[in-house]
């Protein structure tokens, strides 16, 4: 500021910017700031300016039309805060911290400083084209990059609701959205997954007395444990060799692995099928851990997209990429084309009944009972 000035027993401040000829005015009132633009290039009109301004505003505050709104940012640190407390054990830290990193990277720069009640339907949407607009290196972000980030958008309003600070959510909802078409996810039909697997084998042949030998069979051992558990990449990054336990089950009388898994959705556990049995001994044969040491300590995405390249498995029918959650998908396609109950495919999964009806629709035949479907009255 270039001069400053006060007004009103020290209740207004009038000052000029640091480019501009025309003198801005300031208040505090009901615990925010308040500034405005005179137009003004005299100080004594400006004076009487800001004389007129600052009578308005406590005019309005006495009339109920001021209130001390909480802002955004508020409603943020506020959501943050308990948040963190409230799901302690229920949601990983993972999980928490995204939440965190997307209001300070985006929602905070955005919608921070702007009162709960401004933050309308269309002010969301004008968001949504900003990050579209705006994105890394010329990008827009992925569809369900945005979409967690309206989730976050929609928990912190909550919390203002909640606490009173907001009357109600605004509509978060897409407009101008295409029609719902459900996708499958992309997965590996029995006949491409032997696939896979073979060329990983041979890529372990390949490698043997180079330096890679070790990370190629990790590899090959991965993509069997996780098509024959159906864990997510993230679960499988965060597995201990003290989670694991290889047990007779008293069901099927298989020997199979029962895992402890830690994830998005906190704890959780899964019943693998005898195949992820043999390359868990495997792996605890080469690498000789200790109880605490990570199963899969390399996320081995690279060679893995290489393999894919190489055997032309990149790319499903419908134009899907596939990447190593596509193994997940894959076991969850296999369980359903046996026959499996889908509700214990659920359960073992740790997700809901709902979203493999929806993903997974192709393969539910099998679970279809055609005696119960087309049932007839007797005439």
């Amino acid at each position: 500021m270039r001069e400053k000035h006060t007004i009103l027993g020290g209740k207004v401040y009038l000052y000029h910017r640091e480019t501009g000829d025309s003198w801005y005015c300031s208040t505090y009132l009901e615990g925010k700031n308040r500034r405005a633009t005179t137009k003004e290039t005299s100080l004594s009109k400006a004076k009487d300016f800001a004389e007129d301004w600052y009578l308005g505003l406590r005019g309005k505050l006495v009339a109920g039309e001021i209130t001390n709104e909480k802002t955004f940012k508020q409603a943020a640190a506020k959501f943050e805060v308990e948040y963190e407390v409230i799901t302690e054990g229920e949601r990983s830290t993972k999980w928490v911290q995204g939440h965190k990193d997307r209001i300070r990277l985006h929602l905070n720069p955005f919608f921070g400083s702007k009162g709960l009640s401004e933050i309308t339907a269309g002010l969301v949407q004008e968001y949504r084209a900003h990050r579209i607009s705006n994105g890394r290196n010329g990008k827009a972000p992925a569809r369900s990059t945005i979409h967690d980030e309206i989730v976050t958008l929609r928990q912190v309003l909550k919390t203002a609701l909640r606490h009173q600070w907001l009357a109600g959510l605004p509509d978060l909802s897409t407009p101008y959205r295409a029609s719902g078409k459900v996708s499958h996810r992309a997965w590996f039909s029995p006949k491409e997954y032997k696939q896979l697997y073979e060329a990983t084998r041979q890529n372990v042949r390949d490698a043997k007395g180079s330096a890679h030998e070790k990370v190629a069979a990790q590899l090959h051992d991965k993509i069997l444990f996780m098509a024959n558990t159906g864990i997510r990449p993230d679960e499988a990054n965060w597995l201990e060799y003290r989670d694991v336990e290889i047990v007779e089950d008293n069901a099927t009388g298989e020997t199979i692995l029962e895992i402890e898994v830690r994830g998005k959705r906190g704890v959780g556990y899964c019943k693998s099928t005898t195949g992820a049995v043999r390359p868990f001994e495997r792996m605890k044969e080469r690498n000789q851990p200790t109880p605490t040491d990570r199963l899969f300590p390399v996320d081995h995405k690279k060679q893995f997209n290489r393999i894919l390249s190489e055997q032309g498995l990149k790319i499903d029918r419908e134009g899907n990429r596939r990447t190593l959650y596509s193994l997940r998908h894959s076991y969850i396609s296999f369980r359903l084309l046996e026959g499996a109950d889908i509700y214990q495919i659920a359960k073992n999964c740790r997700t809901s009944v709902e979203m493999i009806e929806k993903h997974y629709a192709a393969h539910l035949k099998n679970s279809l009972d055609a005696a119960a479907i087309n049932v007839r009255k007797p005439r």
